[in-house]
C-alpha cells in the first residue's frame, strides 16, 4: 500500500486566520499497481471543531480492501470558536477533488468515479459541495478548469438542515453566534438539491442522539422530489459517531492521529502566546486529544469508545454495492 500526504493549498493560497502553520491534506491509501480504481475520499466528522480520527483511516482501509483507492481529507476546523469557517471547508474539499483528478494517473484512479465519504459534520461539508459546487471556484490555473463535482457521495449520520432539527454547534463553527438568516438558508442542504446533485447514499440511526435522524430524512426526500438517485438505511438503534461500527472502532483501533494536527498547532500558538485561549481550555484539549505525545503514533493506546453495533456495521457492504450499481 502507498500512504502519502498531499498538502492541498500552496503558502499564497491558504490564509485561514487561525491555521499557525497548517495546511489542509490528504493522506492516500493505494494499491501499488497500475489498475485504475474508482476513489473514495473519506471526510471526517468533528462539528467543524475537529477532523476527528476515528472516522479517518479506518474507514478509508474499508474501501481500500474493497478495491478502491481512498484518501482521508484533513480540512479547515474551527476548534475554539475563534474564527468563524464560512466556505473555506468547502473550498478545501473542493481542491481536495480536483487536486486527485489533476494527478489521476499518478493515483490510478478512474476521475469519472470519486465519491465522497463524509460523517457527522463531514457528512454536511460533503453534501454542501454536492449541492453547491458551481459556487466554489478554483483560481489556481492547475486546478481551475477541474470539476470539483462529485460522482457519488456516501453521508453518514450527516448534518444536513440548520432549521429546526439542525445541529447548532455546526453551524456556530461555520458562522459564529450571530449567522445571518441567508447564511443559515445556503447552508440548510435540504432546500438546494436540484437534479444536478449528484447521486447520494445516505445512513444514520433512529435513536442518534447529537444529529437528529430527520437530517438524513429530509435530504433523502429532497432527492426523491429531484429525481437524484439515493438509497437511505435508517438502522434501528446506536450512538452518534459509530463510523464503522465494528470492534475496531469501538475498541479505539482506528489508526492514523493525523487529522489532529491543526489541533496541535493551535495549542503550540496558544503556549507560544501567538493566540489568547485560557490555560484551562488548552489543558483540556491536550488531555482530550492525547496533545504532547506523538499524535500520528499509531501505537498509544486508547480508551474504549462505544460498543459494535452488528445491524450498522453492514453500510460499508450496502454502500459498496450502490455504488457498483450506480457504474
Amino acid at each position: 500500500m502507498i500512504s502519502e500526504r498531499y498538502l492541498l493549498w500552496e503558502t499564497s493560497e491558504y490564509n485561514y486566520p487561525m491555521a499557525f502553520g497548517f495546511v489542509p491534506d490528504i493522506v492516500s491509501y493505494l494499491h501499488e499497481d497500475t489498475e485504475k480504481r474508482p476513489c473514495i475520499l473519506v471526510v471526517p466528522g468533528g462539528g467543524y471543531r475537529v477532523v476527528s480520527p476515528t472516522e479517518g483511516e479506518i474507514v478509508a482501509l474499508e474501501f481500500y480492501n474493497k478495491g478502491y483507492n481512498a484518501f482521508v481529507c484533513t480540512y479547515t476546523v474551527n476548534l475554539c470558536g475563534l474564527e468563524p469557517l464560512r466556505e473555506q471547508p468547502m473550498c478545501d474539499l473542493s481542491r481536495a477533488i480536483r487536486y486527485i483528478r489533476a494527478n489521476s494517473e499518478l493515483f490510478h484512479v478512474n476521475e469519472d468515479q470519486l465519491t465522497v465519504c463524509g460523517f457527522s459534520a463531514g457528512g454536511h461539508l460533503c453534501g454542501s459541495v454536492c449541492v453547491h459546487y458551481e459556487d466554489i471556484k478554483d483560481e489556481n490555473p492547475k486546478y481551475a478548469e477541474i470539476s470539483n463535482r462529485p460522482d457519488a457521495a456516501i453521508l453518514s449520520y450527516p448534518v444536513i438542515t440548520a432549521g429546526e432539527k439542525a445541529h447548532r454547534g455546526s453551524f456556530e463553527a461555520l458562522f459564529g453566534e450571530g449567522a445571518t438568516e441567508k447564511e443559515l438558508q445556503y447552508m440548510s442542504l435540504e432546500n438546494h438539491v436540484t437534479q444536478d446533485t449528484p447521486p447520494c447514499f445516505l445512513w444514520q440511526t433512529a435513536t442518534d442522539e447529537t444529529v437528529p435522524v430527520e437530517n438524513s430524512y429530509l435530504f433523502a426526500e429532497a432527492c426523491k422530489a429531484n429525481k437524484v438517485p439515493y438509497a437511505h438505511h435508517v438502522f434501528s438503534k446506536g450512538r452518534h459517531g459509530l463510523s464503522l461500527a465494528n470492534e475496531d472502532w469501538a475498541s479505539g483501533k482506528f489508526g492514523g492521529q493525523y487529522t489532529l494536527e491543526q489541533i496541535e498547532c493551535l495549542v503550540k500558538a496558544a503556549e507560544e502566546g501567538n493566540v489568547s485561549i485560557p490555560k484551562e481550555a488548552i489543558d483540556r484539549i491536550k488531555k482530550e486529544f492525547g496533545i504532547g505525545r506523538k499524535i500520528i503514533d499509531k501505537t498509544r493506546e486508547v480508551p474504549r469508545i462505544g460498543e459494535p453495533s452488528k445491524e450498522a456495521a453492514v453500510w460499508p457492504m450496502l454502500a459498496d454495492t450502490w455504488l457498483k450499481s450506480m457504474r
